[in-house]
């Protein structure tokens, strides 16, 4: 057995964990991308794929899991070598080739893509959840300054409608009735292309 390790090995350990716990959490992160695109047609041959992207995945984010692992155990042998402990590093260094090997085979039956910034964020050591937080944080700004500018032409439609109705009364009423039989029609138009012949209403497939 490996003796305890030190204070002070406990502390210099800080980066690899931090490094693990991000590259752990990327690999968690992309577990619900193996379901994020299933073809639409027979339910049972779209369930098929769909699950061995999963299992395939799955085994990818244990081999991560596990290689982390086994680098955190020889850090430990290391940090704290001696004679004793020259068998456990070659055991583990072993493992560790061992599992890389398993790791590589494993990945090549997954295709999935990684934001270049994430993979940055890894190397920096920092937790790639930033990348999630950031796509968020600037997202919902955006989707501010939208909302800023719709709420700024419903404000200039009213107000132009309240001037040219003082001006030209009947043409704004006759022009009111026109957008009202227009969306009714729309929304019934809507409403018989979602509907199938036996009066079922048609849902549409998600990709």
């Amino acid at each position: 057995m490996d003796p305890s390790p030190n204070p002070s090995s406990t502390a210099g350990n800080g980066g690899l964990s931090a490094a693990a716990g991000a590259a752990a959490t990327a690999a968690n992160a992309l577990a619900p991308t193996a379901n994020a695109h299933v073809s639409g047609g027979d339910g049972a041959s779209a369930a098929g794929p769909a699950d061995d992207r999963s299992k395939n995945l799955k085994q990818v984010i244990n081999s991560i899991d596990k290689t982390l692992g086994l680098l955190h155990q020889l850090y430990l042998t290391v940090s704290s070598f001696s004679v004793a402990s020259q068998l456990p590093l070659l055991q583990r260094l072993n493992a560790l080739v061992a599992e890389l090997d398993t790791m590589q085979k494993l990945a090549e039956n997954c295709d999935i893509q990684v934001p270049a910034e994430v993979v940055n964020l890894i190397d920096d050591g920092k937790n790639p959840d930033e990348f999630t937080r950031d796509v968020l944080n600037s997202c919902i700004a955006k989707n501010q300054i939208t909302k800023g500018k719709t709420d700024a032409f419903k404000s200039l439609r009213k107000y132009l409608l309240e001037e040219l109705e003082q001006a030209f009364p009947d043409e704004v009423e006759n022009y009111r009735e026109i957008r009202t039989s227009s969306a009714a029609e729309s929304k019934r138009l809507a409403q018989s292309q979602s509907t199938l012949p036996n009066g079922d209403v048609k849902v549409k497939a998600e990709h």
